[in-house]
């Protein structure tokens, strides 16, 4: 069996990490503990803020953005992966295609020269408490079009993996149905991440369209599945949405996640853990996933899988995996 080649098309993000004291949040007028989206003018201020704090460790520039973990998950488990993202020819985005190949997976798209926007990037301050609190601009990586989607790139591919956030535009649609047109071409399976139930809420009618169609399976939690279909009951969501796509995976925030394909149903066990840093939860989940289906694993198996790598990666600081995460899924009988 040839290795399985995932291609996913995300918002690439350039997470800018620093220690941070309270006094310092207090100062730059940053909410703790959450995320906001800022412009660019507010990301140089804070850039420069992380810079000039001489007492303050050296910010990490770790790639980020929710699609881009989850092949870092895939290509960590053995995966073949490709990632299609936007980012200018800057330090930040010439750092963040760098360290990308250096993880195994192919950066596409060389970056952008010229009169563009910065890299997208989050600043995240850190403080004692370990609260992360997170400023994001979205720069150059929202600008992802179609132009950007080489059928070519597809030759091969066994799955493409889309991330919800960047349907925003339609610039972005039209990549996302380009893109799932060529992986159909190659023999592909297309599928989404809903990602957000506000992005759901603003593009409700189009997010139908794409599920319904090109969309082989769709993972989102109960949030974006009642959004979606403007219900307050999830099985009732849940019964429109596998009339509209073969497989269909629900999340439930630390409750066993509900997985249909075909006319199989199978829950997947959720064992609780207390979450360390709870960034990468969904990404993860969806490595696992994918990961299990990729592989031919049943559906239950394939579910489990990314309960443990969403379990795994909550238990740490940071969105990507740091243990062997085949070697748990063979302790589990899995694999």
């Amino acid at each position: 069996m040839t290795t399985p080649y995932v291609i996913g098309i995300g918002n690439a993000v350039m997470d800018v990490i620093a220690p941070a004291s309270e006094a310092s949040l207090e100062r730059l007028g940053i909410g703790k503990g959450i995320m906001q989206l800022i412009d660019r003018e507010r990301s140089e201020f804070l850039m420069a803020a992380q810079s000039a704090d001489k007492g303050a460790q050296k910010a990490r520039l770790v790639p980020g953005g929710s699609v881009a973990n989850t092949l870092a998950g895939l290509g960590m488990l053995g995966l073949r992966t490709a990632f299609i993202g936007r980012v200018a020819a800057d330090p930040l985005g010439l750092s963040y295609a760098e360290q990308t190949e250096a993880q195994g997976t192919v950066f596409v798209n060389p970056p952008v020269a010229g009169e563009v926007l910065p890299t997208s990037r989050s600043i995240i301050f850190v403080t004692p408490d370990g609260e992360r609190s997170m400023n994001t601009y979205l720069g150059i990586s929202a600008e992802l079009s179609g132009e950007d989607v080489n059928p070519a790139t597809f030759s091969g591919a066994d799955w493409l993996f889309l991330e919800g956030y960047l349907f925003d535009k339609d610039t972005g649609k039209a990549a996302f149905l380009k893109a799932a047109e060529a992986c159909h071409a190659a023999g592909g399976q297309a599928g989404i991440a809903l990602s957000d139930p506000f992005c759901v809420d603003r593009h409700r009618a189009d997010f139908r369209r794409l599920v319904a169609g090109p969309m082989d399976y769709v993972i989102g939690n109960i949030h974006e599945w009642q959004s979606l279909y403007q219900v307050e009951d999830l099985e009732e969501a849940l019964a429109l949405a596998r009339a509209d796509c073969d497989t269909v995976i629900c999340t439930r925030s630390g409750e066993d996640a509900i997985l249909m394909r075909g006319d199989e149903r199978v829950t997947a066990p959720v064992h609780r853990v207390v979450p360390v840093d709870a960034t990468g939860a969904g990404d993860q989940f969806a490595a696992g996933l994918i990961y299990g289906l990729a592989i031919g694993a049943p559906l239950a198996a394939a579910g489990r899988m990314g309960c443990i790598a969403a379990a795994e990666v909550i238990s740490h600081v940071g969105a990507r995996p740091e243990a062997d995460l085949r070697a748990a899924f063979r302790a589990e009988g899995l694999i």
